[in-house]
């Protein structure tokens, strides 16, 4: 039996010291995942719980054919696109610079120029920028360390269009930043 399985066992079992272990481990991701969609915090605070509530509701039916991690993030996901939907909320979420920083940058000549306060500023807002599948993809990629195939089932799409995702959203950004680096220069 993983630890994952004990510790969903203990909770099934009505111990909440377990439940609470389980909230404590998996707090993080659900704040990332409903804070990349859900802009206002007081309504972030908000979903973080209900999602929590809601994986103590559904934790019965959960038949480990993923990780628990992979689950808890579906939940979180879900409840936050819905939330914008119920409320009609124009669909954007906040990206920090410090999530990308070190992860999605790889070009060594582009993250000598990323050094510049100023173009962080700029690459963060281009990120902000992207449609939120798009965003959604490249922080679960990049930030979260998350593959193609758990993306794919918090996203509930195929792993192909994952790909494809996290494929455009990196060139939007590079042509973006290529764009503004080579305007920078001119000035």
């Amino acid at each position: 039996m993983t630890e994952d399985e004990a510790l969903v066992s203990r909770i099934l079992a009505g111990d909440m010291e377990s439940f609470r272990r389980l909230i404590k481990q998996h707090e993080r991701l659900v704040a990332h995942m409903v804070g990349r969609i859900v802009k206002n915090t007081e309504d972030q605070e908000e979903l973080c719980q209900d999602v929590f509530l809601k994986v103590y509701d559904k934790l019965k039916t959960f038949s480990f054919q993923s990780k628990l991690s992979t689950w808890i993030a579906t939940i979180a996901y879900r409840h936050a696109i819905n939330h914008l939907r119920k409320k009609r909320i124009p669909i954007n979420g906040q990206v920090e610079w410090e999530d990308f920083k070190e992860r999605f940058i790889d070009d060594g000549n582009l993250e000598e120029e990323l050094a510049d306060k100023d173009l962080e500023e700029h690459v963060m807002i281009y990120i902000n920028q992207l449609p939120i599948h798009y965003r959604a993809v490249l922080t679960m990629y990049h930030v979260e360390g998350m593959n193609y195939q758990e993306i794919g089932k918090i996203t509930d799409m195929p792993e192909g269009t994952v790909k494809n995702y996290l494929f455009r959203a990196r060139n939007l950004l590079k042509e973006k930043v290529k764009k503004y680096l080579s305007t920078e220069k001119c000035r």
